[in-house]
């Protein structure tokens, strides 16, 4: 079998058997301290017993049918997310997984402002997924040779990277001003008529760039002022990890998308399961009118079970507001630690259970430590050697990204940052405040 985003000749993972919370049970015999959530979609943690139950209780009622026809927990599921959402009067499309949210995202977009070769504004340095639609939309370093991002009808503007600006500008709210504009002025170059969407990120994201909070309101004055639709792409963001159901709703109605795109922990990973949800206006532009869209598996009954069951855990567990504690205490106890590690150059938050280490070479010049996005040899190191002793971290290029489950116990928080501080340490000797 082929291995994604690895070299398969080195590949060399362990086989894993089975989970509970935020552990991996491997093939020999260890238990692992999953501080990823896997691809930052475990949020439930692994095997959760809420949503085993539900996916085998509908397995022994139904377990597939067409979206030709009705089944009652996706009618639940839409349902659901409307209200979560306060999408009113909008409409919902299952995918089986985010990348296929974006696609449909975009196609349904388009068909509904009936522009289906419109413009679609995305940014440098996002992540949309490996279709070749969703590569064409990212601004992703590692597949960018691989698709002609023009020939989709997609356009990129510079991210809101404040630690890295591309404006070089002197503070974080410059920077996303400056982010926010360079949208809307795309917009005006290439004329309103002729751009169907913007996509954004509008928090977590594979690309470790956790947006200025004056961002995505600014993002969004600039579109609504055009009358372009905003899809704001929460994959990744939603269902706690950003410490709201969905990213944007930290804004409140300033920060309200005209569509969102949802996967990874909408079942917790334990099905796979993507969406696409309308606001009311553009779900009005397709009542009377044929869908040009659809997938064998969207709306499949198995996954949306799952979804029904993720988000009762969600609330009944009171897991948003304890992912927002939680990433509170993980955002402080990583600032510390910057303190006593000049490697890390800059250490970003996402209002939940998800956190950017950065590090660099040097702090005065915020050299990475390897070009963006190879690995560093040091860090490639430091996560050997931690899940030599029980913890699995995530990395992007010079990038720790930390994404734990929100069902994480506080002592395995405690003891897995205990670790990252020796092990910086250890590969990364060094005086506060030079050079590592």
């Amino acid at each position: 079998m082929l291995h994604s985003w690895s070299v398969q000749a080195d590949w060399n993972a362990p086989t894993v058997i089975g989970g509970e919370g935020a552990r991996l049970h491997l093939e020999d015999g260890r238990s692992v301290l999953d501080f990823s959530s896997l691809a930052e979609c475990s949020n439930l943690g692994h095997q959760h017993p809420r949503v085993v139950a539900a996916i085998r209780a509908q397995a022994e009622r139904l377990c597939f049918v067409t979206n030709a026809w009705g089944a009652a927990p996706r009618a639940e599921l839409a349902a659901r997310l409307l209200a979560l959402s306060g999408f009113a009067g909008g409409r919902v499309f299952f995918t089986s997984g985010g990348a296929e949210a974006n696609e449909h995202a975009v196609k349904i977009v388009r068909q509904a402002t009936r522009r289906p070769r419109g413009v679609v504004v995305a940014r440098d340095r996002s992540y949309h997924g490996a279709t070749h639609l969703a590569m064409a939309l990212s601004g992703d370093a590692r597949t960018a040779a691989q698709v002609d991002a023009g020939a989709f009808g997609v356009t990129h503007v510079p991210p809101p990277y404040a630690y890295r600006c591309p404006w070089n500008s002197r503070t974080a709210e410059e920077c996303a001003d400056r982010a926010a504009s360079a949208v809307g002025e795309r917009i005006d170059a290439l004329g309103v008529a002729n751009v169907a969407a913007v996509i954004i990120e509008p928090n977590a994201g594979s690309n470790g760039i956790i947006a200025p909070d004056r961002y995505w309101p600014a993002l969004r004055r600039e579109t609504a002022a055009r009358g372009v639709p905003l899809i704001a792409d929460e994959v990744m963001s939603a269902f706690g990890r950003c410490g709201e159901w969905f990213a944007w709703q930290r804004h409140g109605e300033t920060g309200r998308p005209d569509a969102m795109t949802l996967a990874k922990g909408l079942t917790g990973a334990t099905v796979p399961l993507g969406a696409v949800v309308l606001g009311a206006e553009l779900a009005a532009q397709l009542e009377h009118e044929a869908l040009q869209t659809g997938l064998t598996y969207c709306g499949h009954p198995l996954a949306c079970a799952a979804g029904v069951a993720a988000l009762r855990a969600y609330e009944d567990e009171q897991l948003i507001p304890r992912s927002r504690a939680l990433g509170a205490e993980l955002l402080a106890a990583l600032r510390a630690m910057m303190q006593r590690h000049a490697v890390i150059g800059d250490v970003r938050g996402g209002h939940g259970l998800y956190a950017v280490v950065e590090l660099v070479e040097d702090r005065d010049s915020r050299a990475p430590l390897a070009p963006w996005p190879a690995t560093p040899v040091g860090l490639a190191a430091l996560t050997n050697a931690a899940m030599d002793e029980g913890v699995s971290f995530a990395t992007r290029g010079n990038l720790l990204l930390l994404a734990p489950p929100l069902v994480i116990a506080e002592h395995e928080i405690a003891s897995a940052l205990a670790l990252l501080d020796r092990l910086l340490g250890r590969f990364f000797p060094s005086t506060p405040g030079g050079g590592a």
